[in-house]
């Protein structure tokens, strides 16, 4: 949820932000009346309740004629506070709703536009010359390393199975991306992947999202579509002692319906239900969030240059931001099959905004709580096996292991056909 204060202050920086995003202006009009509301219906219960304890006091020493008629007054206003804190309760509700359906306020310099419109930041490293590049899942059957019709017949469409060197692989990569955030200090975590309705609507996930998330419905729980989610919720309700950002690494299954993607990419593993990530994550204070968000990002590229994958890097624009974040920079891994970038890491600035719904705070020099800034970032994924075995495909069918993935994968350079 945006800061209220700030929209009390500056609306029209909140209804700038809401056309940036192409979402509605009105959202921000709803929200300044139902923030003006509630406050006028917590101050008639106060008022009201204030009335009734006075006159209770009263009561006691009253005699006579003066009792009763305190007496009769004390019932009345027994009524009027009941409707008055039925009233205040409702509009708190309204608020709620109203804060709820606008999203993060921009950061400045974001891109204006929609999907197509990122800004290219740079392109790093050097495309491989193949004159007839075969495609990953071309190359996975040849190794034997995924099996899409087994998946199919098991789980149904878009389900895999990853086997032998595949499954080497991957792990190879997860191990190499929990080994370079141990390294920055960040506290690597195996979390659930199974949440409450709160923590998904804490994250901002049961918005314009909720349609990609699977619900069980007799737990009424959320299958995670990242750990972000289990992540972003584990301080929820808590102070922290923020002397410096706090980090942790997720290593978990995610899930995902992919609703509305019928079609689109349904060659091979690059858009499935199920895949495995490490994320990242950092909790900071509201004005290192920033700096920290490029750190995240230099993070991601230096797991990209260690699996030697030439990539390029966007700015999001702000009409393609989800809810939650205020900026947002992709590192887009190079295809050699397509022809064309594809993402593989995405790292967000939610500012103060999912903290402000988990009601996660810290202590400031003076003592007073303070809502955090949270922040997200990809380290390594299911899909990076893409680039991966495109980029280092060799003509006999082969394909080259990156030098940082060797250690994980027994000192093996080379991964050869079946």
């Amino acid at each position: 949820m945006i800061d209220l204060r700030l929209l009390r202050e500056d609306p029209d920086a909140v209804r700038a932000s809401q056309r940036a995003r192409n979402e509605s202006e009105s959202r921000v009009d709803d929200l300044l009346r139902a923030d003006e509301e509630r406050r006028a219906a917590v101050q008639r219960f106060e008022a009201v309740r204030g009335e009734q304890k006075l006159l209770g006091k009263q009561v006691s020493s009253a005699k006579g004629d003066e009792r009763a008629a305190l007496l009769a007054r004390t019932k009345e206003l027994s009524a009027e506070v009941k409707a008055a804190e039925a009233a205040a309760n409702e509009a708190e509700q309204a608020l709620r709703k109203a804060h709820m359906a606008v999203s993060n306020l921009v950061e400045e310099g974001a891109p204006p536009g929609g999907e197509d419109d990122y800004v290219v930041l740079r392109e790093v490293g050097t495309k491989p010359d193949l004159a007839n590049p075969r495609d990953h899942l071309e190359i996975s059957e040849a190794l034997r390393a995924v099996d899409m019709e087994r998946g199919a017949k098991v789980s149904g469409s878009r389900f895999y199975f990853l086997i032998g060197v595949g499954a080497l692989l991957e792990n190879a990569l997860l191990q190499l991306a929990i080994a370079q955030a141990v390294e920055y200090d960040f506290t690597p975590v195996i979390p659930p992947v199974l949440v409450k309705p709160e923590s998904m609507e804490g994250t901002g996930y049961l918005g314009a999202h909720a349609s990609e998330v699977y619900r069980l419905e007799a737990d009424d729980l959320f299958l995670v579509g990242t750990s972000e989610v289990a992540l972003a919720a584990f301080h929820t309700g808590e102070i922290l002692d923020l002397d410096g950002p706090i980090r942790y690494a997720g290593s978990s299954s995610c899930f995902r319906r992919e609703a509305g993607s019928h079609g689109k990419d349904v060659r091979g593993i690059m858009r499935v239900h199920q895949f495995n990530k490490v994320e990242m994550f950092s909790f900071c204070r509201p004005e290192e969030a920033r700096d920290e968000h490029r750190r995240l990002l230099a993070w991601e590229e230096e797991m990209l240059a260690k699996v030697e994958i030439p990539y390029r890097v966007i700015d999001t624009a702000a009409g393609d931001l989800g809810s939650s974040a205020a900026r947002k920079f992709d590192c887009e891994a190079w295809v050699p099959s397509q022809g064309r970038y594809r993402e593989v890491t995405s790292t967000s600035n939610c500012t103060t905004f999912q903290a402000r719904r988990l009601n996660i705070r810290y202590r400031d020099a003076d003592g007073r709580t303070q809502t955090v800034a949270t922040l997200n970032g990809t380290l390594a994924t299911t899909r990076w096996l893409i680039p991966i075995l495109e980029n280092h495909q060799q003509a006999d069918g082969s394909v080259r292991v990156p030098k940082a993935l060797q250690p994980y994968l027994g000192g093996r350079d080379v991964l050869e056909p079946a």
